[in-house]
């Protein structure tokens, strides 16, 4: 098969539903389709990155999993929230009941911040082995957003490590990290899906592939306090602020992740092998678009 063009892969913010881009690259590689460059956003940029330096979904797969159930994960501050503790299952109504009955409410009431991000800078640095930009098998670039300008920047060089992190760092869980006297929190708070960002560093020979695993209102829930509707609203926000960058895309995979929350890894399993269904259902298209 002769192929004339190249994609860029763009994987979008959502936390423990990012675990289907593992599932995407892996369809991918099946059909022996690497990206000619990826951009990422949050848990996108982590996945990203770690394929980038080991072009090796397989070895990817299994270095998150281990990860997974170490200790440094469970010590990375989010709270421990139960379904059971609130009627209201967005993540601000779980983290409000949470915190109704623990230390977690004077930090939230006094705080810009419930943890330091050191665990996360930990966890970040064990996964890409403490290599950096230099090492990348395939061009990385990632998107933060500039603490409070709330301005969106895209990294391609500097302190892999820092910049992962921040583009992971959701803001009022983790502390904003600084990268050069500057600090940057969370790249989903503005870009959950880098398709756009993706556009704009494309070359003619390219296309955009473009993952999107953001969360969704389920449609037969509604929010019972003031809070889970303010959840809900941003929601909506970054719904169709995901559908306004995704018309920059060539091509979206969407896995339907459902409707679990972002600190929600605990189906790693079901969420890859969504990923990799979505991604061979539009392999056809795919290799249409970059075949003769």
């Amino acid at each position: 098969m002769s192929k004339q063009k190249k994609f860029i892969l763009a994987l979008g913010a959502g936390g423990g539903r990012g675990l289907a881009h593992l599932g995407v690259l892996k369809a991918l590689e099946e059909h022996d389709l690497r990206p000619d460059a990826i951009i990422g956003t949050s848990i996108g940029a982590l996945f990203g990155g770690m394929y980038a330096l080991n072009n090796n979904i397989e070895f990817v797969i299994d270095r998150v999993k281990e990860v997974h159930s170490s200790e440094a994960f469970t010590h990375l501050g989010l709270p421990h929230l139960n379904e059971a503790e609130t009627a209201d299952h967005t993540w601000l109504g779980k983290i409000t009941a949470a915190a109704r009955e623990s230390v977690l409410y004077t930090r939230a009431a006094t705080d810009p911040f419930l943890t330091d991000s050191v665990a996360l800078l930990d966890i970040v640095n064990t996964l890409c082995d403490g290599k950096a930009f230099a090492d990348m098998k395939i061009g990385l670039h990632v998107t933060v957003v500039h603490f409070p300008s709330g301005e969106i920047e895209i990294f391609s060089r500097g302190d892999l490590v820092k910049i992962i992190a921040a583009s992971m760092a959701v803001p009022g869980v983790f502390e904003p990290i600084d990268i050069g006297g500057r600090l940057f929190v969370d790249g989903g708070v503005a870009c959950e899906l880098p398709a756009k960002e993706a556009k704009m560093i494309a070359k003619p020979n390219q296309i955009v592939v473009a993952v999107d695993v953001g969360a969704r209102p389920h449609p037969n829930k509604k929010p019972g306090t003031v809070i889970g509707m303010l959840d809900w609203s941003v929601r909506i926000k970054a719904y169709y602020l995901r559908q306004y960058k995704a018309q920059y895309a060539d091509l979206i995979i969407d896995p339907m992740p459902g409707f679990r929350q972002w600190n929600d890894f605990s189906h790693p399993d079901e969420e890859i092998e969504r990923g990799r269904q979505a991604a061979l259902e539009q392999m056809p298209d795919l290799i249409g678009l970059l075949s003769v």
